[in-house]
Formats: structure tokens, sequence, C-alpha cells
């Protein structure tokens, strides 16, 4: 079977590995014949080659895959599926942006037009599938999915006040929070520590910067860019508290691979996060921008290692369920 997959395929380039790269790889290693666009960097070269794609392979293939974000990357999903309906191929519209829900509302029309006309809408959270539903669009619930023997899990119990965050520095992704968090956590533990993985998407890295000299941090955050997989697994093991900061988010991958390793979670309580982790059983979940509320939760898991056992061994339990080997059945129902 051969498969046109539509979206971002650049992580190669940005040595960040996104949803979009697991799952081709995964499809390739299950004996589909997969076709991607686009690696272009720059956007409207990344548009045209998806277009020009499209239009060589729509008549070869039997299903295109489409990623759908909610920004820029919606036009994207537009106007190749479009494409699609006039080649009168299959697509699978994959819905990935956490603020997709408001691109509903702000784009009826041409959601309609993709969503309505879809040979299947797949959601990988429980949060996008009842947005969609509550929009009279049906999609089928296909998580987001790990290789879990790809991730060796640390039980911890006993934590230190070292704290790790990944994620791109996006202003959605409130990294600065991360910044402030640390800041009042040292009134409690002065030696605490925070590490930064990710990329700079759109400037907030400066913020971020600036923020760290205000308070006089410089000894205390570690920023390494963006890093492969395996080396920000490894980095993994030296800290003990994984906090996500974001004001918008779905199903993040991160928080499945985070829960893999074995780190307990902080997080905002934003989007698809509270339909992923469940709060005080799985995670502290906290208000967005809260900076208080999040140093208390990550205080209370330093003072309680039963919790943070618990947390630890329920996050590992959560993630396995994720994994390819599991999840496969239903991309394969999907693409029968």
């Amino acid at each position: 079977m051969r498969i046109l997959y539509i979206g971002n395929d650049l992580s190669d380039q940005s040595k960040y590995h996104s949803a979009y790269a697991t799952l081709k790889q995964n499809l390739i290693d299950e004996g589909f014949d997969v076709i991607c666009s686009s690696s272009k960097k720059n956007q409207i070269f990344r548009l045209l080659d998806m277009i020009i794609t499209v239009m060589i392979q729509a008549k070869k293939v039997d299903y295109i895959l489409i990623d759908v974000f909610s920004t820029s990357a919606f036009y994207y999903a537009f106007v190749t599926s479009q494409l699609a309906r006039i080649f009168k191929t299959k697509y699978v519209p994959i819905l990935h942006g956490g603020n997709l829900p408001s691109r509903l509302d702000k784009s009826p029309k041409m959601s309609a037009k993709i969503f309505k006309n879809a040979f299947i809408n797949v959601s990988p959270s429980a949060y996008l599938q009842t947005a969609f539903k509550n929009k009279d669009y049906d999609s089928v619930l296909i998580s987001n999915t790990i290789n879990i023997k790809d991730y060796i899990f640390k039980e911890r119990s006993q934590l230190a006040p070292n704290l790790l965050y990944v994620r791109a520095f996006a202003e959605i992704y409130n990294p600065v929070m991360a910044v402030n968090v640390l800041h009042e956590l040292k009134n409690t533990y002065p030696k605490a520590t925070l590490c930064m993985v990710g990329p700079d998407r759109d400037g907030t890295l400066i913020k971020v910067q600036e923020r760290i000299k205000e308070l006089h941090l410089e000894e205390s955050i570690i920023i390494t860019g963006v890093l492969p997989k395996q080396e920000w697994h490894q980095l993994s093991k030296n800290y003990d508290v994984f906090i996500n900061t974001t004001n918008i988010d779905n199903t993040p991958v991160s928080l499945i691979e985070t829960m893999a390793l074995g780190l307990p979670i902080v997080s905002t309580n934003v989007g698809g996060i509270p339909y992923l982790i469940k709060d005080k059983e799985e995670a502290f979940l906290v208000n967005p921008n809260d900076v208080e509320q999040m140093t208390n939760a990550i205080i209370n898991l330093l003072n309680d290692k039963n919790l943070a056992n618990k947390f630890s061994l329920k996050g590992r339990k959560k993630a396995e369920n994720m994994d390819w080997e599991v999840v496969k059945y239903q991309w394969l129902k999907v693409l029968k």
C-alpha cells in the first residue's frame, strides 16, 4: 500500500523528533510505501512542494495523510486536502494543533471543506475529538505514539530539586514561566536547578535569557538548545521533575516520553493535557501562568516520596499503552 504523508518533515534538519517523524517511520517499518512532503524549510517553498507532490502522486497512492495544525500550517492542510478531492484520492487529516477548536470558529467554511469531505479524521486526543464532535465532525481517536523499547525507565521516589523543561522556546509554551518557577522554588530550595531543552521558534529564547539575567539565575539554569532524542533522554537521568508551562496544547509527545522515562510531571491544565494525565493521580496539573501554584506542586512532590513514586510508576504504565505495538492496530484498521 502506498501512502503520501503531508506535513512538516523537518526532523533531519532540526534534530527535533516530531510525531510526524515517528508515525512515518512506524508505517515504513510495517511495510507501507510512504512518500513524504515536505522537508523544505521555507514555508512558501514547502507549500509549493506539497502541491506539486500531491499533483504527481495523488493517482498513485491509496491514501493521503495530512497533518493539521491551527496556525499557518492549517492552510497547507486546506490546499492539499482540496487537491486530494479534485483527484478523488482518500485523505485522512491528523489533528495536532492545540488551538484547532479556535480555528474551527475562525474558519468555519474552510474547516467544513477539509473535515466533512475527509475519508476519516484522526484525533490523537479526546480533547480534540470532543471539540470536533461539537462541530459535527466525526473522528477516530488514535493517540500519539512512541516506541517504548527506546525509553529506559528510571523509577523515582526521593527527588532532588532539579527541573527539566523540554519544549520549543515559543510564546504559546510560556518558557519564561519556567524561569519564574525556579526563582520562586529557590526560596525553599536554594540549590534548585533548571535545564531547558528545545529549539527557538519565535524569538522567545531572547525573553527567557533576559529574564534569567534579571533574576540572576545564570548559575542555576542550563539552556542546551535542541537535542536529538537519545541525548535528552540520557540527560533526563540527572533531573527529577518535568515541568510543562504551556498555555495552549493538545497531546504533547514530550509528556508521553517523559512518562516513559519515569519523571514525575507538573504541568499546566490546558487543552488536551487533562485528557492525557489525571491530576493528583498521574501528575500535578496547575492553572496556566500560575507560578505560585506550580512551585507549591513541585514542593509537594519533593516532600512526598510516595506520591513522587506513584506518579513515576503510573506515568510509565500509561506510556506503555501508547507504544506503537499497541496503537498500530488502530492505524491498520483505518488504512485497511
